[in-house]
């Protein structure tokens, strides 16, 4: 048998066609990203902009906990101080637990996990999950001062004004 190197011995082409097939880009369709919108457009992404992106100064900065962790590290946290325990439960600021918490805008409390422990949990806000699982122990969700007020300045900007 012999190798390909030798059967192709005496050829000009190789088994590349006729001289001019191999010459230059054209061949290939162009060089480098020709031809996208047309004939390789199935090799790239969509051109252009496309969507609706808001602006980093209007969105707010979340910092999330999960209520598991809440009820988990309850004792802990009164150890060191960042809770308050009141009888057969604790008391719980969601900024003091959250990482950054008091860097951010809003701290929202997440319905994950069980919750055994009486818990009165104040954040900025909390899933219907969250609230379900702390009522459902006997505890308390409280929505902080920050959020009372936010809700409010809504409020007030939602009523038509009543100019006659």
């Amino acid at each position: 048998m012999t190798n390909k190197k030798k059967r192709q011995r005496g050829q000009r082409t190789r088994g590349g066609g006729t001289q001019k097939n191999r010459r230059g880009a054209g061949n290939r369709g162009g060089r480098g990203r020709a031809g996208r919108e047309k004939h390789e457009f199935h090799n790239y992404g969509p051109l252009g902009k496309h969507g609706f992106k808001r602006p980093d100064a209007v969105q707010d900065e979340v910092a999330e906990v999960s209520v598991q962790r809440l009820d988990e590290d309850a004792a802990v946290l009164a150890a060191e101080g960042l809770a308050e325990e009141s009888g057969d439960g604790y008391a719980v600021d969601a900024r003091d637990v959250a990482e950054d918490g008091w860097e951010v805008d809003v701290v929202k409390v997440l319905g994950d996990g069980q919750v055994r422990n009486d818990l009165t949990v104040t954040a900025d806000a909390f899933t219907a999950g969250a609230v379900e699982r702390i009522e459902a122990a006997g505890g308390e969700a409280v929505l902080s001062e920050r959020a009372e007020e936010a809700a409010e300045s809504e409020d007030s900007s939602d009523e038509p004004d009543d100019q006659e």
